[in-house]
C-alpha cells in the first residue's frame, strides 16, 4: 500500500479518497510526496496526448511537447515520413537536445558537447570522436531515448513512457468514437481537420488536477465565474466570427459521463435520432456561413443511419484520463510542472480543407474566446490560482473538498457501455477520475490495473 507522510503520521492514499461520500482531502492537490508519487505512478504509465501530425507536416519538422515533466521532441522522420518522440534530453550529460519550439532541422546537435542526432533519433555525430573514445563508441547505442508505445489516431499523437501498457484503443475504451469524431473535419472526414500553430502555453500557480480533473464539466460553475460572458454578447461581436459553429437543436440526452474503471468522462451527448443536424448559422459573414453549412450537409449524409459519438462537434468536451481535455475545437492539456505550478497548453483545431477566409475567422475567434486573455478562461485562472492557494495551510487541509453534485444518482446506458451517466449538474465524470487516480497511485503494474484494479472494490 502506497502511504504518504502528514504530520498526523502515515496514512494510507486510500484515506484521503472518500468517493461514497464525495469527499477529496485536500492534500491530495498540495502535498509534494504525493505529487512526486504521480509523476512515477501515473506520468510514466500511461498514455498520453503529445500533439497533432499536423504540427510536423514535413519531413524534418519538429515540435517540442510535453508528457508529464518530462520534455519530448516529435520529429517527422526524414527518410520514411514516420513520427517518432523523443525524450528532449541528450544521452551524454542531459543537455536539452533541442531548444526550440518548433522548426524543421537535418539533424539536432546538442548544444553541450556537440553529439549530433538525425531526426529517427540515431546518434550519428561525435565531436572527438577519435581523439576522446578512440572511434570505439558505439553510437547505435546512444540515440535519443523513444517512447515505448506511439499510436497515431486519426491525427492526433498519443504515446506512454511504458512498454507494458495496454494499446491506447484499449486504454480509451468507449471513447475512441468521440476521440476519432474531435478529430473530424466539420463534414465528417477522418483525420480531416489540422491545428494552429504554434501553440498557446502559459503557467498557471496551482496544481495540474485542478484544470486535468474539473473542467470536464463543472457545469455550475459557469452561471458565477463566467457571469461577464453574456453580457457583451459574444455572439454578436462583429465581423471576425460571433462563436464556433454548433450543431443547430437536435434530439439529444445532454449527460454526463462517467468511466470508473478507465478514468475518462465528461460531456456524453446519447443522440435520440441518426445523422446529423442542419447548420445553424452563427458567423456574420454570408461567405463563411455558407461554408458550414455546405459541410453539415455532407455530415448528414455520412451519419445517415448511424449514431453520432457522444462528444465533440457539439456533444461536449470531456477528458482522457490522466490530464487532457479535448473537444472538436479545441484540445487542453494540463501538464505538471511542481506541485503548485501548471503548465496549460490550448491547441486549436480548424477543418484542413477550408478556405482561408474561414481559417481566419475561426483563428480570430479562439483568440478572443479561450486562453489567458480571453472572454472566459481569464475567470478560469482565477479561481484556480486562488482556490489553490487557499487550500495550503494547516487549517485548510483539514478540510474536504465537496464532490457530491449527482453522488448515488448515475445510471447506465446501453449505448455507454462503461458508463455511469448522469443529469448536466455533475461532477460524476470527477468522481470517476479519482477512483482511476487512486488504482494507479497503489498499484503495483498493469497487471493491477487493467481494465480496473480488482482489489479496490470501490
Amino acid at each position: 500500500m502506497t502511504t504518504t507522510l502528514h504530520s498526523g503520521g502515515d496514512r494510507s492514499l486510500s484515506s484521503l479518497v472518500d468517493l461514497d461520500n464525495g469527499l477529496i482531502n485536500r492534500e491530495l492537490y498540495t502535498n509534494p510526496d504525493i505529487y512526486k508519487q504521480e509523476m512515477e505512478q501515473i506520468y510514466a504509465r500511461c498514455w498520453l496526448f503529445v500533439g497533432h501530425e499536423s504540427q510536423v507536416p514535413n519531413p524534418g519538422d519538429f515540435m517540442v511537447s510535453r508528457m508529464g515533466e518530462e520534455e519530448v521532441l516529435m520529429t517527422r522522420d526524414r527518410r520514411d515520413r514516420r513520427i517518432h518522440v523523443f525524450l528532449n534530453s541528450c544521452p551524454h550529460k542531459g543537455m536539452k537536445v533541442c531548444r526550440y519550439d518548433e522548426g524543421n532541422a537535418l539533424v539536432h546537435t546538442c548544444p553541450f558537447h556537440g553529439w549530433s542526432f538525425d531526426s529517427d533519433g540515431r546518434l550519428v555525430g561525435v565531436a572527438y570522436y577519435r581523439e576522446a573514445y578512440q572511434g570505439k563508441l558505439d553510437k547505435s547505442q546512444w540515440g535519443l531515448h523513444e517512447v515505448a508505445q506511439l499510436c497515431n489516431f486519426y491525427g492526433s499523437i498519443w504515446a506512454t513512457w511504458d512498454p507494458k501498457a495496454p494499446s491506447f484503443e484499449d486504454y480509451v475504451g468507449a471513447y475512441a468514437s468521440a476521440i476519432q469524431h474531435c478529430f473530424q473535419s466539420t463534414d465528417g472526414e477522418d483525420n480531416g481537420i489540422e491545428v494552429f500553430r504554434p501553440t498557446l502555453k502559459w503557467y498557471l500557480p496551482t496544481n495540474w488536477k485542478v484544470g486535468a480533473f474539473s473542467f470536464a464539466n463543472d457545469s455550475t460553475h459557469a452561471a458565477m465565474t463566467h457571469r461577464s460572458y453574456p453580457i457583451p454578447l459574444v455572439r454578436t461581436l462583429g465581423e471576425s466570427g460571433t462563436a464556433m459553429p454548433d450543431a443547430a437543436p437536435f434530439p439529444a440526452q445532454r449527460l454526463q459521463g462517467g468511466n470508473p474503471l478507465l478514468g475518462h468522462g465528461g460531456g456524453m451527448t446519447l443522440y435520440d435520432q441518426t445523422g446529423a443536424p442542419d447548420y445553424d448559422d452563427r458567423w456574420q459573414d454570408p461567405e463563411i456561413d455558407e461554408y458550414y453549412r455546405m459541410t453539415a450537409e455532407r455530415k448528414k449524409k455520412k451519419y445517415e443511419g448511424k449514431y453520432m459519438p457522444p462528444g465533440g462537434h457539439g456533444g461536449g468536451h470531456f477528458a482522457i484520463f490522466p490530464n487532457v481535455v479535448i473537444d472538436d475545437w479545441r484540445i487542453l492539456p494540463w501538464h505538471p510542472s511542481g506541485v503548485g505550478e501548471t503548465e496549460s497548453w490550448r491547441i486549436y483545431q480548424v477543418d484542413k480543407n477550408a478556405p482561408k477566409k474561414v481559417k481566419e475567422a475561426e483563428a480570430r475567434y479562439v483568440e478572443r474566446f479561450c486562453g489567458p486573455i480571453g472572454m472566459v478562461e481569464a475567470d478560469d485562472m482565477e479561481n484556480w490560482s486562488y482556490a489553490y492557494l487557499a487550500s495550503r495551510g494547516v487549517i485548510a487541509q483539514r478540510l474536504p473538498y465537496n464532490f457530491q453534485q449527482q453522488l448515488g444518482q448515475g445510471k447506465t446506458h446501453e449505448r455507454a457501455p462503461g458508463f455511469i451517466l448522469t443529469e448536466r449538474l455533475s461532477e460524476e465524470p470527477a468522481r470517476n477520475r479519482f477512483k482511476r487516480w487512486l488504482a494507479f497511485m497503489e498499484a503495483g503494474s498493469w497487471d493491477d490495473l487493467y481494465p480496473v484494479n480488482k482489489s479496490a472494490g470501490r
